[in-house]
């Protein structure tokens, strides 16, 4: 089992001629992801890597059963991209690009409630449901098949975090990037409730960083989840007002902080590692290993 992504997905990329889009499409290949058609205007009777590139998403939904897009296309045209893919039916939509306008989020966001679509970012690492598929950019070889599930707000953390789980024998079922910027698609919360629903995840690892309020949230659902909860928070030294390379990792008006954010998930029953490499064994001992 998985959430959101599994072996079934059936991929879209969007910007799938670009340096970025090529070279992830590769990667996501080479996991088994199913990546059937790019697009790319202009494009239309090229491959990448063995893949058909079309001019429209309308183009390729006809040729292909499409369930998921990854998009790689430069901030300013993200929201057409979304908008497009959502248009024609696609219901899961993970947005790498970073730097997106906000009123443009915002655009985003409304019309993805408006027609029931998940989305993942922007400025996010992916979704990767290991053994099974990957929407992302993140590397292939940390992650493994096993019953913890990953939700976080930095990339990198969480390569460190799942690389951790793996040496110690912890697989995991699905690890979700929520998304650096200032407005993003999934919650800590949303996410949570779909591990929790999963009965292949017995245990969840939420990496999570100063600025905002989606930790205190989540803490708020941790309540009354039946299944344990490790976290890990970037930002314990973050001084106030100063943007720690996510638009959204802010301390503004004494909310936000390192420490409510760990006061609430404790609170909540929540195991808070002080270190990355805690986690794994957190996590072992929260499963009664």
């Amino acid at each position: 089992m998985a959430i959101i992504v599994d072996k079934n997905s059936v991929i879209l990329v969007q910007g799938i001629t670009g340096k970025q889009g090529s070279f992830h499409t590769s990667q996501m290949l080479a996991y088994g992801a199913k990546v059937v058609a790019g697009v790319s205007p202009g494009k239309q009777g090229q491959t990448v890597h063995g893949v058909p590139v079309f001019d429209t998403v309308a183009q390729a939904v006809e040729m292909f059963p499409i369930t998921a897009s990854i998009i790689f296309i430069p901030a300013p045209g993200v929201k057409d991209a979304a908008f497009e893919a959502m248009s024609a039916g696609i219901k899961t939509l993970v947005i790498i690009t970073e730097h997106v306008p906000l009123h443009d989020e915002l655009d985003i966001m409304a019309y993805a409630e408006k027609q029931q679509v998940t989305i993942i970012g922007p400025n996010t690492f992916g979704i990767i449901s290991p053994g099974q598929t990957k929407l992302g950019i993140m590397p292939n070889s940390i992650y493994t098949p096993g019953p913890v599930g990953v939700v976080a707000r930095s990339g990198t953390l969480s390569y460190e975090i799942a690389n951790q789980l793996t040496q110690n024998g912890l697989g995991q079922s699905t690890v979700v990037g929520l998304g650096g910027d200032r407005v993003v698609g999934l919650s800590f919360t949303e996410v949570l409730a779909k591990f929790e629903q999963d009965p292949a995840t017995k245990a969840v690892v939420l990496v999570g960083e100063i600025g905002g309020n989606a930790e205190e949230e989540a803490a708020l659902y941790i309540k009354e989840m039946t299944k344990p909860v490790v976290a890990f928070l970037a930002g314990s030294s973050a001084p106030p007002g100063k943007r720690m390379g996510h638009a959204g990792a802010i301390i503004e008006r004494g909310k936000g902080t390192f420490q409510s954010k760990v006061t609430a998930l404790t609170a909540a029953g929540a195991k808070v590692a002080a270190l990355p490499w805690e986690v794994a064994e957190l996590v072992r001992q929260s499963m009664g290993e």
